[in-house]
């Protein structure tokens, strides 16, 4: 699959430096509450590589005995995954599924385990994830850095082949309409996430932090206990500055937004590549960043792109009716609004600490 490079709306501070607890809770993402402290553990100094995977840099940090190992093959796993999703690769079983001509096509486990969830996702938002609006993305040049606006004919013909419900599934077995192209985009590096969580319990590491391109997996604690520290960026001035803390442990946090995966046109409008299915345009809905507190990455990944899509009121009412993650999001006019479960884990940094915040409750409608 051909990776969005979705820019990176979170900042690990400090990784194994400074961190502070939190008093808040989300199922499996809950800590103790700590002081600022140095961090020391037993393992030594974090074992720690870097990589281009996925069409974005990747950093993965562990701690602990047998941690070098471990991310060796963590790094592995993420190359075998990108070779098996690729949208570009023609040796890739999602390459194979995009040029069958409308036939049939058998998958590995993993693969078609990973479609069916992105399915199950565009099911659940009503469409506002579609994994079938890749060739919108091309037409914009998102995907090539070739930008341009579609004229509407274009824009028309190309809606007509995305539909997430004309996919047809049975087992690993799927079968596309001729013409139409799926996309892992919005879901891979989130599953990536979780896989590689796995793997690094497996192999007996209790605590790292994993940066696949922005999205942010944590194993665990912080080395010595305590809720990791992790900066979210700003959305304004093309993600100058840390907007402020977000305290978590042993959970995914995953960030969308438009400004600085855009361009301006000859109109002079700004076209961000976030693509509203319904209209093959990009999103234009008063957000700024939406990011995603949740205990599985794939979850995170496929809600950040979701929400964005669906707007504040709309995901408001999302996240009401669902209740199994935490969410935050900012709006282009500065206007901060977050769900109560993280009231007490998310705090403005001193250069934004003049924006309003706003907590979406529960009981609300």
């Amino acid at each position: 699959m051909k990776y969005k490079s979705r820019w990176s709306g979170l900042t690990v501070l400090a990784c194994a430096a400074v961190f502070i607890g939190s008093t808040a809770a989300l199922g499996g993402c809950s800590g103790q509450a700590s002081s600022f402290g140095t961090g020391s553990q037993s393992g030594g100094d974090p074992a720690q590589v870097e990589f281009f995977a996925m069409d974005t840099y990747m950093t993965l940090t562990a701690y602990g005995d047998g941690a070098e190992a471990a991310l060796e093959k963590a790094q592995a796993q993420v190359e075998k995954l990108e070779s098996e999703w690729s949208v570009t690769d023609e040796n890739s079983e999602i390459y194979q599924l995009d040029h069958s001509g409308g036939n049939p096509v058998t998958l590995s486990e993993d693969t078609a385990d990973i479609v069916s969830f992105a399915l199950e996702m565009a099911r659940e938002t009503d469409g506002d994830l579609d994994p079938t609006i890749y060739p919108v993305l091309e037409a914009w040049g998102f995907t090539t850095d070739e930008n341009r606006i579609p004229s509407q004919e274009e824009l028309d013909a190309l809606l007509a082949n995305v539909g997430y419900e004309r996919v047809q599934m049975d087992g690993t077995t799927v079968q596309l309409p001729a013409g139409m192209e799926f996309d892992l985009g919005a879901v891979g590096k989130g599953y990536a996430g979780d896989i590689l969580a796995r793997l690094l319990k497996d192999e007996g590491v209790t605590s790292a932090l994993l940066d696949l391109g922005g999205n942010i997996q944590a194993v665990g604690e912080r080395p010595g206990g305590g809720d990791w520290r992790l900066g979210i960026r700003s959305p304004f001035d093309g993600g100058e500055g840390v907007l402020g803390m977000l305290l978590a442990s042993d959970c995914a946090v995953v960030t969308s937004g438009n400004y600085e995966r855009y361009f301006v046109g000859e109109d002079g409008k700004e076209y961000g590549h976030i693509i509203d299915p319904d209209t093959g345009y990009p999103v234009d809905n008063g957000l700024a960043s939406v990011t995603i507190i949740t205990e599985e990455g794939k979850r995170g990944d496929a809600l950040s792109t979701s929400m964005f899509v669906k707007g504040l009121d709309e995901a408001s009412r999302y996240w009401r009716d669902h209740q199994d993650f935490e969410m935050l999001l900012v709006t282009q006019d500065g206007q901060i609004y977050l769900t109560e479960g993280i009231e007490d884990q998310f705090t403005l940094s001193s250069d934004f600490g003049n924006m309003e915040t706003h907590v979406i409750k529960r009981d609300e409608q």
